[in-house]
């Protein structure tokens, strides 16, 4: 029995910027050949970086990595021939139209003549863009700007796409019909898709499986199932009155880990998040330690385990917590990352 190489692998990528600003932190990602393969973070969390290098627009500073079975540094005319791109930001130009954008895309892969049109024809109408096609692109809504981004990846039938924020600004409407499309490439093409993203209802819906990469690493991978499985019970969350502080939470971590069926306590400022083996019947138990400790609660929620709670256990901070803290090492990088 013959197993199937690797469609991306890379093995310990380091990447570092100008001020001693780490990107990248021995990044590690295994993406099996026909498989959507996310890797999720938040805003400057290393997402992007990897990208670069696995489609040879970066180096690393150590590691390796190989794309379609090329490796990225020794043959990077070859996994360019291999992969299609659609970045964060839109790389059609805008005075062209929708067609003539799509030609040129074929004809610097080599498509000529009727071979370039009939694909340039399949793909306006896969992507709805048909009626449009002789528009100029600076006239299109952002859903058709970035739903010919995607066609412009696939004109030369890439054995590997990726898809950088792909939804990033879209609005809800639009960002529902790009999922729809992802998941028919994935299922009727066969492509092995790898997606960055910092939407978890995104991550959560459209990747078989998901890599967490926080602070340029990945801390956990797995199917989305699977990783919300393994967090037991219920996630309760607690908004209370006012902001804790370090003596605070010390105290409440002591009156909160020792009722019966509570585990894994976090607690930031005005919320404090636990699970519990059954939350609702957790409530009345919670509420009361939190009284004695004389703290207020404003609200309390009862919820079934998500991949915030997932980032939040192996992370060690929320989803967007982890956003804003990162927010200001992604302005001195000076980009996504």
């Amino acid at each position: 029995m013959t197993t199937r190489a690797p469609a991306v692998e890379a093995r310990q990528l380091i990447k570092t910027y100008s001020g001693d600003i780490t990107a990248l932190n021995g990044m590690d990602i295994t993406v099996e050949p026909g498989t959507v393969f996310g890797l999720l973070g938040p805003n400057g969390a290393g997402k992007s970086t990897t990208v670069k290098i696995l489609t040879t627009l970066a180096r690393p500073d150590s590691g390796s990595a190989t794309v379609a079975g090329h490796d990225v540094l020794r043959h990077p005319d070859r996994v360019r021939r291999a992969i299609g791109v659609v970045a964060q930001n839109s790389g059609a130009d805008p005075v062209a139209t929708g067609r003539e954008n799509l030609q040129l895309q074929g004809r610097l892969y080599g498509l000529k003549g009727r071979a370039v049109n009939a694909r340039v024809d399949e793909l306006l109408e896969r992507f709805t863009l048909t009626d449009a096609a002789g528009r100029q692109v600076k006239g299109y809504s952002g859903g058709m700007r970035r739903r010919l981004d995607v066609a412009l990846g696939l004109v030369h039938r890439p054995e590997v796409l990726f898809l950088d924020e792909p939804t990033t600004g879209l609005d809800p409407e639009a960002r529902t019909a790009m999922w729809e499309e992802i998941a028919r490439l994935a299922g009727e093409e066969g492509l092995t898709i790898l997606l960055t993203t910092h939407y978890l209802e995104e991550a959560d819906r459209l990747a078989e499986r998901i890599a967490i990469v926080d602070r340029g690493r990945v801390v956990v991978e797995g199917t989305p199932d699977s990783l919300k499985g393994e967090l037991r019970g219920d996630a309760v969350h607690l908004e209370l009155r006012e902001a804790v502080g370090d003596a605070g939470r010390t105290l409440l971590r002591g009156a909160l880990v020792g009722l019966p069926g509570v585990h894994e306590v976090h607690l930031d400022g005005r919320r404090a998040s636990v699970r519990a083996d059954d939350g609702a019947a957790a409530v009345p138990a919670l509420l009361a330690a939190l009284e004695r400790a004389g703290v207020g609660v404003a609200a309390a929620t009862v919820a079934r385990p998500s991949l915030d709670d997932v980032y939040l256990r192996y992370a060690g901070r929320r989803f967007s917590e982890a956003e804003a803290e990162d927010a200001g090492v992604l302005a001195l990088a000076g980009g996504a990352r």
